[in-house]
């Protein structure tokens, strides 16, 4: 999108109602123009193909071709940039929506309730048109589907042997625009054996936390659940996915897991910089973070901060990230010492308990 032209928005929603209100919300700025309506996928995929536009707002639960299939059939054959509108509270719509995802939508942001006399949904409003804005500058490409690399087939690796007197003890994940699809991949492709708690930070909104980590172990058959403040880490279990609430900031202190409601850092809370650079001070040398996908650059000092205190360090590489913001503002300041694809990184985590050698794909230090 040329920077100075308005974002031109394709509306895809089954309900009139629902359409109108979201319709709406984007006339209201003058730096967005309407371009087209749609009630079903097939006339999403037609007027998407005929005019071209920068966003599609997508909804999932659609007559006909649904909001997936829709999905499916762009990111295939007309790449867009497609933010889902989606309702937290339907099950099948989210199973949906974190399909579409993984299928190449960018983000997804829950359905405007009806406003009030009062206005109520004003807050609705803006971080609509802020989502809106930010999707349209993602530069998609063309998706035939993930296949994840065999193996057999996959990179040899080399890294540095850990240290016996001073074994790894946490992961910690930050991720942002694409990372529920990039979490996914990191997991998955864990060993089913792998045994260090992961704390993970991603934004999503607040409606989506507890249905994405419900989605999450469901898609990686790994054990996943939202953090509880004043937990001693050491009551995480081997291989568990313990993730900060949305809008709460996720600590480590004293060796207990802190949530907070302290203002945002980088307009995100919960803030990736805010747990690393906690793990940073309290498990120096034994933490290993991966910084993924997404928007903006939180997450990026946090991961400089673990490589200063001796610990791994891992960013997205530009290839496979949605979004190269964050990992790319890390590897700007030198604090990524592996830059590796998605499908590397959950095979480089599972040999942190085993010795390997370390020189290849590695920032000098």
């Amino acid at each position: 999108m040329t920077a100075g032209r308005t974002v031109r928005v394709l509306v895809v929603e089954d309900s009139r109602t629902v359409r109108a209100r979201i319709v709406a919300a984007l006339r209201s700025d003058p730096a967005i123009e309407v371009v087209g309506e749609a009630g079903d996928g097939q006339a999403a995929v037609d007027e998407c193909t005929r005019l071209r536009p920068d966003v599609v707002t997508m909804d999932m639960m659609l007559p006909g071709m649904s909001g997936l299939a829709a999905t499916e059939h762009l990111m295939q054959y007309c790449p867009t940039p497609i933010l889902v509108i989606s309702s937290a509270d339907n099950r099948a719509g989210f199973i949906d929506t974190m399909a579409a995802l993984e299928a190449g939508a960018v983000d997804v942001l829950e359905k405007p309730l009806g406003r009030d006399p009062g206005g109520g949904n004003d807050a609705w409003d803006r971080e609509f048109l802020r989502t809106v804005k930010l999707v349209a500058k993602i530069k998609v490409i063309r998706r035939i589907g993930h296949h994840p690399v065999p193996a057999d087939r996959q990179p040899a690796l080399r890294a540095p042997a850990p240290d016996p007197a001073r074994p790894y003890s946490v992961v910690a994940i930050g991720a942002s625009t694409g990372g529920p699809t990039a979490v996914a991949t990191v997991l998955r492709t864990l060993p089913a054996t792998f045994a260090l708690p992961l704390l993970l930070v991603l934004h999503v909104h607040e409606s989506f936390g507890t249905a994405f980590a419900s989605w999450l172990q469901e898609a990686t058959e790994r054990r996943v659940r939202l953090a509880t403040s004043g937990e001693p880490l050491s009551h995480v279990r081997p291989g568990e996915v313990v993730m900060a609430p949305p809008g709460r900031h996720l600590r480590v202190r004293s060796n207990a897991l802190l949530l907070s409601d302290e203002p945002e850092r980088h307009s995100c809370r919960p803030s990736v910089d805010v747990l690393f650079d906690s793990l940073a001070a309290s498990h120096g040398p034994r933490v290993a973070a991966v910084l993924l996908t997404g928007m903006g650059k939180d997450g990026a000092t946090g991961l400089l901060e673990i490589d200063k205190a001796g610990g791994l360090t891992i960013a997205q590489d530009e290839a496979t990230s949605a979004v190269f913001g964050m990992p790319g503002e890390a590897v700007r300041l030198g604090a990524a010492q592996h830059v590796l694809g998605i499908d590397e990184i959950g095979p480089a985590l599972g040999r942190l308990t085993v010795p390997f050698d370390l020189a290849a794909r590695v920032r000098p230090r």
